[in-house]
């Protein structure tokens, strides 16, 4: 028994401060079953995979996988995983964070290839689904995406589904900068749904290994968890970021405005001094070059000048008599060539 104790200290000082474990046993839980994700058939939902917790009673016994609502917006799930230590597996607890943290590189699949998670974001108040790992109904979830190289990156190849972190056979991935970050963050425990869902598991006596070789036939919950809400942490604040940041791209919207510089076109309202190009018009003063008025009374005759409109200005000649209608005070000379005619009549 103290070598027991011992082992159990010892585990817990070089165990990180992110990966308490709860209990500790003295072999390796069954390699992880393969089995089909169930479509996630409402927004907002996180899948938490299926694993093996421990029963003293029973032994390993299967926890299906289920989707549970996102205890408040832009919350991750974090897997529980088995650590090998000094000849002992210690189960360490997963929970919702604002950030995933690390799960002893154990491949759950679904996004949680070993190292992080790439099965999806939060977008605003939204999560948006990568739907080259999850299996959603697009019918009622819009928010959807495709990014196969994220999963790629943060897959690690695991063919015998090993269950476990370290030791003989584990998987051997040490915690990432990143995810020890993750692991200094405020988390919330899992929800009391979720702790019910593993009571239930637990009383299920076909879910144990010993009952069912290592292959159980209930792999994941027939419907999603029920609804449990959280306070955000402090750090939910960053996460709400995404939007804002969408909201800066109108900003480059703004450098349309440059488009305005176009109005430099308006330069081209220089073609208005094209129109003292009309100054031909001031050729109608050449009218007055037909110098009969050189009178004081030639300023009456820029009057007539838009008499010069009707050009017909030589309709004059085949009529004389209609000249004096025209304008008899703007052609006083016509009526002395009407005097001669008079003249030649006497003769």
């Amino acid at each position: 028994m103290r070598w027991l104790l011992l082992a159990l200290f010892a585990l817990a000082i070089a165990t990180p401060s992110h990966a308490q474990f709860t209990i500790s046993v003295g072999f390796a839980p069954p390699a992880l079953p393969v089995y089909v994700q169930p479509m996630c058939p409402q927004p907002n939902l996180m899948w938490t995979p299926g694993y093996w917790a421990y029963g003293p009673e029973g032994g390993y016994f299967w926890v299906p996988g289920a989707w549970v609502p996102a205890p408040y917006g832009g919350a991750l799930w974090t897997p529980p995983y088995w650590g090998y230590n000094n000849g002992q597996f210690g189960f360490h607890q997963g929970y919702w964070g604002m950030h995933v943290g690390f799960y002893g590189g154990v491949n759950y699949g679904f996004g949680f290839g070993g190292i992080g998670f790439a099965g999806g974001e939060w977008r605003g108040g939204s999560f948006a689904y990568n739907t080259a790992v999850m299996s959603v109904n697009t019918t009622y979830i819009h928010t959807t995406y495709i990014n196969k190289t994220i999963v790629e990156q943060n897959t690690i190849v695991n063919a015998n589904h090993t269950a476990y972190n370290g030791g003989p056979g584990g998987v051997q991935h040490t915690a990432q900068p990143e995810e020890l970050v993750a692991a200094k963050e405020q988390h919330t425990a899992p929800t009391k749904f979720q702790t019910q869902h593993v009571t239930a598991a637990k009383a299920d006596k076909t879910s144990y290994a010993k009952a069912n070789g290592g292959h159980p036939t209930n792999l994941v919950a027939a419907k999603p968890l029920a609804e449990e809400k959280h306070a955000a942490p402090p750090m939910a604040k960053p996460a709400a970021t995404p939007k804002a940041a969408a909201a800066t791209h109108p900003a480059p919207a703004a450098h349309a405005a440059p488009a305005a510089h176009s109005t430099p076109a308006a330069h081209t309202t220089p073609a208005a001094h094209t129109a003292p190009a009309a100054r031909p018009a001031p050729a109608v003063h050449t009218a007055p070059a037909a110098k009969p008025t050189a009178e004081p009374h030639a300023a009456p005759a820029a009057h007539a000048a838009p008499a010069a409109h009707t050009a017909p200005a030589t309709h004059p000649a085949p009529h004389p008599a209609a000249a004096p209608h025209t304008a008899p005070a703007a052609h006083p000379a016509a009526a002395p060539k009407a005097e001669p005619k008079p003249e030649t009549k006497p003769k």
